[in-house]
C-alpha cells in the first residue's frame, strides 16, 4: 500500500473501526485534510472493494438499533437518513430487519428498562408515551402498552 494514496489508507481504517456511509465517510476525510480529488478515487475504490457499501451499514445500524437500543421503525429512519442513506435503502433495511425482530417486543424492552412498576397517573402515561414517541414506535402500539400497565385509581367505597 506505499503507492495508495492518503485517503484510500484512512478510508480503511475508519471501515475497519465500524460501517460508515459514503457521506460520513467523506465528512471524515475532508476532516482529517485529505484533498478532495484523492477523496473521490478512494470512495470508488473502497465501493468497488465492496469495503465501503450503504446498504450493509443501513442493515448493520438498524439491526443494532433495534436489537440491542431498543429503537422503533421511524427512529431508525430519521438516524439513517441523518447519516446519509437514501430513503430507498434506509426503509429496505429497516424492512428486513423487522421481518426479524418483532417491533412489538422491542417495544416491550423499551418500556420494561424505563418503567418500573405500573403507569401511575396521566401525568406518567404522557411522559411514557412521549419517550417512547422519541423512540420511534407508532402510536397506538404505544397507547395499547401502556394502556396494559396503566393502574386505575380504586373507585372510592
Amino acid at each position: 500500500m506505499a503507492d495508495a494514496p492518503e485517503a484510500y489508507v484512512a478510508g480503511l481504517r475508519l471501515l475497519a473501526r465500524r460501517e460508515l456511509s459514503t457521506p460520513q465517510l467523506r465528512a471524515r476525510l475532508i476532516a482529517k485534510g485529505c484533498p478532495p480529488q484523492d477523496i473521490d478515487a478512494a470512495l470508488d475504490r473502497l465501493r468497488a472493494e465492496r469495503a465501503l457499501d450503504d446498504r450493509r451499514m443501513a442493515r448493520a445500524f438498524a439491526s443494532t438499533a433495534a436489537r440491542l437500543k431498543n429503537r422503533g421503525r421511524l427512529r431508525i429512519l430519521r438516524e439513517l437518513e441523518a447519516a446519509g442513506v437514501d430513503r430507498e435503502t434506509a426503509r429496505a433495511a429497516v424492512d428486513e430487519v423487522f421481518d426479524e425482530v418483532d417491533e412489538a417486543a422491542v417495544l416491550e424492552r423499551a418500556i420494561a428498562k424505563r418503567l418500573r412498576g405500573p403507569v401511575r397517573d396521566e401525568g406518567h402515561f404522557r411522559r411514557m408515551h412521549q419517550y417512547l414517541i422519541r423512540l420511534g414506535f407508532p402510536p397506538a402500539a404505544i397507547v395499547a402498552a401502556l394502556k396494559a400497565r396503566y393502574r386505575r385509581a380504586a373507585p372510592d367505597e
